[in-house]
């Protein structure tokens, strides 16, 4: 029998507490291949010391490879990306490289797979410092360019990818995100309330505030049920962000300092509780390469609605009501609906099932999948690739 194929992950990018969902995404992920361990693979992992602290539990099932930084200053990863990553890979011999941030290391030469999570900062420049901006811009062109394949959640970023670059389709694979069987944790609604100072029901977006999250639009949508049922609250958690000020200000404009709770980032197994006992997970967001938090919900049976927006349609499907993100009205109408609990059994029911459908077994199969063939594959021809 050969030795199976050393295949390396670059998680040099992964700042843990910083980078969103999208660290979620990748330790869940990783811990799946974990426990598939594809036929012929041998995956490794390439981290900061950071990582290992925040993820102890994914370190350990795999070979690691640490460098000793937390993380917090870009430029020194890009350089370690460039220099300590390229020359320990290559020590190692693996034979593929897969880049989860979404860019590959200047001048690299190994083999390799990325995988781009959206196009937010071709789409919604606005939201990006001048300086990230520009680097991006020239960064992913020239990932997409130089990857044997690259790697997308969703068929919304992959119609921006084709659109956007001069790439051969057969070369971008979507491999969706995925979900775990999740089960409400022990923490009782009681427990949860007295924790959180929350009323009977409650609403809950866990987002942190980037503008295109469009937390106002929710606010606003809000402010109308608070007029019209006294017993229900807002949950916002998650960290501030560039958007954070304009929501300060809409909620001492709106007056709903006493029924939105702001709770900050707050431990993995009270967010899957507020969420499980939640009336409905209300998902606004104008811009998301997958929507991981609207496919946890469904899987705990929690009714979703989500804006009828970009990735969000082809997640949610029919398992969840998508609104226009911008019309407040028809917001605070499902709003209503949800905290009524009149349809709460069959949103249940609807979005258990598409969870079902898309596990992390599944995608990490994908994943093992999409190695496989970008090791049969030659290196991409350098074609000009639009800027």
């Amino acid at each position: 029998m050969s030795e199976p194929t050393p295949v390396g992950f670059n998680l040099l990018w992964l700042v843990p507490g910083v980078v969103g969902g999208t660290e979620e995404a990748t330790v869940e992920l990783l811990t799946a291949l974990a426990q598939e361990r594809p036929e012929g693979l041998s995956h490794r992992l390439y981290a900061l010391e950071s990582f290992a602290a925040a993820h102890p539990q994914v370190v350990e099932r795999y070979t690691t490879r640490l460098l000793p930084l937390r993380g917090r200053l870009k430029p020194l990863r890009v350089v370690a990306e460039g220099t300590w990553l390229a020359n320990t890979a290559r020590r190692d011999g693996i034979q593929l490289l897969h880049h989860l941030g979404g860019t590959l290391p200047p001048r690299s030469t190994l083999p390799a797979v990325v995988t781009v999570h959206d196009l937010q900062p071709f789409d919604l420049p606005e939201n990006f410092h001048p300086a990230k901006r520009i680097y991006l811009h020239r960064a992913v062109p020239r990932a997409v360019r130089k990857a044997r394949l690259v790697h997308v959640h969703s068929d919304f970023v992959r119609r921006g990818l084709l659109a956007r670059f001069s790439i051969e389709p057969e070369r971008v694979r979507v491999v969706p995100a995925g979900v775990r069987p999740l089960v409400a944790p022990r923490l009782t609604p009681e427990e949860l309330r007295t924790r959180y100072d929350l009323p009977e029901r409650w609403l809950i977006y866990p987002a942190i505030t980037y503008p295109h999250k469009n937390h106002l639009t929710l606010l606003r949508a809000f402010a109308g049920v608070a007029a019209k049922d006294p017993d229900v609250a807002l949950v916002l958690t998650g960290r501030p962000a560039e958007g954070e000020a304009a929501v300060v200000g809409e909620l001492s404009r709106l007056g709903l300092a006493d029924r939105v709770r702001r709770t900050g980032r707050v431990p993995r197994q009270d967010l899957l509780g507020l969420v499980a006992h939640a009336a409905a997970l209300t998902f606004p967001s104008r811009y998301e390469g997958f929507g991981l938090p609207v496919l946890e919900a469904m899987a705990l049976g929690t009714p979703v609605l989500a804006a009828d927006a970009t990735a969000l349609v082809e997640v949610v499907g029919a398992a969840g009501l998508l609104l226009p993100p911008d019309d407040a009205d028809m917001w605070t109408d499902a709003m209503l609906d949800a905290v009524s609990g009149t349809n709460r059994e069959s949103w249940a029911r609807a979005g258990r099932a598409r969870a079902e459908e898309l596990s992390w077994a599944r995608a990490a199969s994908g994943i093992a999948e999409l190695h496989r063939d970008a090791l049969t594959l030659d290196d991409p021809s350098t074609a000009k690739v639009d800027q």
